[in-house]
């Protein structure tokens, strides 16, 4: 029995020395995590907001018929060149047949009411030549038989236009359609055979073709609203289109709006600026753009990376943490100023020469070690 228990206590000492062992060498063998560290800089911070929007023409306007009818032929196609003045297209009118009876109805009544004007008049002439009626009473008829004669070349005119769409039919009559600006021809959505209808009060009309200057474009976007109070109109800004990446083109802000318009949950506020397009450039209306307009800058700054930024969990403020001469680390706040994304401006809390620590760790951490650190750090900083 003795020698039962003496066995016993023997394993169990020989256990528990090889258990220590085991844990010395395993510490032993464990990976020493070792940091790199980073020294604050002097450099130029500009901090820049990007617009996204579209380039377009400045002018840019809509053709529309004065008269409605059937596209007869179309002069152009897209693309052309056209200047003021030139036709863009002819309509052939196709009357309204209770309109032109009704005009016509209206002609017969006029004509009836001039001849018995007419018979009137030379009636007064002759009796106010005997001396029979007044003055008053022949100055009476003649006006009559005036205003009828008046009534029936308007009844006449409305036939005219109703039937024809035009009074003349010389090259400026309205079944023309004539480019207002010289420009180039951007769209034709109606082809030849279209009926179309006539742009007046009541109704915008049928578009027969879209016409813009290209020699002068406009970049119009949006910008998000805590960027817009830091907008300033008539600032130079670049624009860089979607289809040509390389290139960047000068341009001048123009326009901020007034008012802004809640898009997605956010408010935006529409921007314009005129673009300056070298003649070399082949540009199209519609192109997607990017504006990049600067809102800040500082020259010759302290900066670090701002990668080298931990925040405390508990307050949000930012802290680095600085090197010592003992090889410890010591966390300190810090006050930050501008930044571009990349470097920050330091304005307090750090001094040049100083070695702040870079998260390189030899063994990644897994989240559970990262998140009991950064619990540690903000205890320590509120400490």
């Amino acid at each position: 029995m003795k020698n039962q228990i003496k066995y016993i206590v023997i394993f169990l000492i020989l256990g528990s020395l090889l258990y220590v062992l085991n844990y010395f060498k395993e510490a032993n063998l464990a990976s020493i995590i070792d940091y790199e560290t980073e020294q604050p800089f002097y450099t130029s911070i500009v901090k820049e907001v990007v617009a996204t929007g579209k380039l377009n023409p400045e002018d840019e306007i809509e053709l529309k018929p004065q008269v409605s009818g059937i596209i007869d032929k179309i002069f152009v196609e897209e693309g052309d060149i056209v200047v003021r003045g030139d036709l863009i297209a002819n309509i052939r009118v196709v009357p309204n047949e209770q309109a032109l009876l009704s005009a016509t109805s209206r002609i017969n009544s006029s004509k009836l009411s001039f001849d018995n004007a007419k018979k009137l008049f030379e009636r007064s002439v002759k009796l106010y030549d005997k001396g029979v009626i007044s003055k008053q009473d022949f100055e009476n008829s003649q006006l009559s038989m005036e205003q009828s004669t008046e009534s029936l070349r308007q009844a006449e005119n409305d036939f005219k236009i109703i039937k024809k769409g035009t009074l003349t039919g010389g090259s400026t009559a309205n079944t023309n359609v004539l480019s207002q600006i010289s420009g180039t021809i951007l769209e034709i959505p109606i082809r030849e055979g279209s009926p179309i209808t006539e742009t007046n009060t009541f109704s915008p009309g049928t578009t027969i073709a879209t016409v813009a200057d290209m020699t002068k474009m406009i970049f119009e976007g949006q910008v998000d609203e805590t960027e817009v109070s830091k907008l300033t109109e008539g600032s130079a800004i670049k624009v860089i289109l979607g289809a040509l990446e390389k290139d960047e083109f000068e341009a001048k802000l123009t326009f901020v709006a007034p008012k802004g318009i809640e898009l997605g949950g956010a408010v935006q506020f529409k921007i314009k600026a005129d673009v300056k397009i070298p003649e070399s450039v082949n540009v199209r209306a519609g192109y997607s753009a990017n504006a990049i307009m600067s809102i800040g800058q500082k020259e010759n700054i302290l900066c670090i990376n701002e990668s080298l930024l931990q925040f405390n969990r508990i307050t949000d403020k930012p802290f680095v943490e600085i090197l010592k001469e003992n090889g410890s680390f010591v966390k300190k706040e810090v006050e930050v100023g501008i930044s571009d994304g990349i470097n920050v401006e330091i304005l307090k809390g750090v001094k040049e020469g100083d070695k702040i620590k870079v998260w390189n760790s030899v063994e990644d951490e897994d989240e559970d070690e990262a998140r009991r650190r950064m619990d540690e750090n903000s205890r320590e900083l509120e400490d």
